[in-house]
């Protein structure tokens, strides 16, 4: 029995181990996933190259490529947006999701992330926040209209909008092991007038 107990104490610090060795590589990951999206957004970004503004304003991003930055000042956040939402991309920051409006246009533009990684921050977020998003046509002041949490079949989120509307999107609850078995939506409308980039 002693030796049945110390197999089994092995075996449960081994799991242990493995589990905490998984999610240290995915927290390194997208933390250098967010190095090179800034380092890519500065290189290539309105800073870097203003005249391409009007030149070329209406262009989509190519799929991985970060093209924006979401802050949202109250909770000190800012983290770069890639185009996309396959593993790859979501590992690199949050992902715009190919099809849904481009920041600033009118309709409903979709933005998601993974809950354990870049929008952790989220479960902190509140009705009346601030949230700029700046790509290369100039930044966007949202603010948040409110919350909810769904079921995974609820795409309603997902859905056109005639207004100028920004969807952030994340699994639920924060802090859950395994896969979490729902979502969180936050809903934010755009609230400020087109400015250059800073």
């Amino acid at each position: 029995m002693r030796k049945l107990l110390t197999v089994v104490s092995l075996l449960l610090m081994a799991a242990g181990a493995v589990l905490l060795f998984q999610g240290a590589r995915v927290y390194l990951e997208s933390k250098m996933g967010q190095t090179e999206a800034s380092r890519q957004f500065e290189d290539e970004g309105p800073a870097a190259h203003p005249a391409a503004r009007s030149r070329l304003p209406r262009l989509r991003p190519q799929e991985g490529e970060a093209f924006a930055k979401l802050s949202i000042p109250r909770l000190d956040t800012e983290l770069y947006v890639v185009e996309g939402d396959d593993s790859a991309d979501l590992l690199r920051g949050p992902g715009h999701l190919p099809g849904t409006a481009m920041p600033g246009d009118d309709g409903n533009c979709v933005i998601a992330a993974h809950r354990d990684t870049h929008f952790r921050v989220l479960k902190d977020i509140h009705k009346g926040d601030d949230i700029i998003v700046q790509t290369s046509r100039g930044q966007f002041l949202y603010r948040v209209a409110g919350t909810q949490i769904v079921q995974p079949s609820n795409t309603s989120a997902l859905e056109p909008t005639h207004d100028a509307e920004l969807k952030l999107i994340t699994c639920y609850p924060f802090y859950y092991v395994g896969s979490a078995p729902k979502r969180f939506v936050v809903k934010a409308q755009l609230a400020g007038a087109v400015t250059g980039p800073s």
